[in-house]
């Protein structure tokens, strides 16, 4: 494992085009301006460097010089810590412990949802309006301050996006009476780091060209 890792002259990423767990790390690479090779992974059809660096056989899986990581969770703290500026986690224990809080939440409240709206499960439906309507109800929360519970661009952001951009694909409209989701989505998607970390298959899912 070491010595394959060894070879590799920069940071490199296993990912693949749509997997919204992937995303996260793309996009904490992008915003923290990190210079790495992308690389893009059939999830049915893996190569045999993912296989002997992860014993999971997944994306996403980071590789830097020595190191191998995978989990995005790992991964994204990993980054912020290995490249301080701009920190994306609070500094003092408590609004840390609270961030992976908000963090651990959107996985199980709303990631959870959208892992089961998938083409050809009968109740995909029943989940999109589920998620619709947590999103929908959870609207205030965006109102409260620029970001997710936060005054600057953070982990949970970073988190939060890849589900928001992937709505449409999941047969989801944001109605306009939820203003401060809706205002909350134009801002990250604005970001020029959220742009950067698009594949082209994501572009596609908002007809960007």
């Amino acid at each position: 494992m070491a010595q394959m890792a060894n070879r590799r002259l920069a940071m490199t990423l296993f990912s693949t085009e749509q997997d919204p767990y992937s995303h996260m790390v793309r996009v904490v690479l992008a915003e923290k301006g990190i210079s790495f090779e992308l690389q893009l992974v059939n999830p049915k059809d893996t190569p045999e460097d993912l296989k002997d660096l992860n014993p999971y056989n997944e994306t996403p899986t980071l590789i830097d010089r020595d190191l191998a990581l995978y989990d995005h969770r790992v991964i994204m703290e990993y980054l912020d810590e290995r490249f301080p500026h701009p920190p994306l986690m609070p500094v003092d224990p408590v609004s840390r412990a609270r961030s992976r809080l908000y963090f651990y939440r959107i996985e199980r409240d709303w990631y959870s949802l959208a892992d089961k709206i998938k083409p050809g499960n009968k109740t995909a439906d029943k989940f999109a309006k589920e998620l619709r309507d947590n999103l929908i109800s959870a609207s205030p929360i965006f109102e409260s301050k620029p970001f997710f519970m936060s005054e600057e661009f953070s982990l949970v952001d970073a988190a939060l996006a890849p589900l928001l951009w992937r709505l449409p694909y999941y047969g989801i409209d944001i109605p306009v009476q939820a203003k401060g989701l809706q205002n909350y989505m134009e801002s990250i998607f604005d970001r020029e780091g959220f742009k950067a970390s698009l594949t082209e298959e994501e572009r596609e899912i908002r007809d960007l060209s």
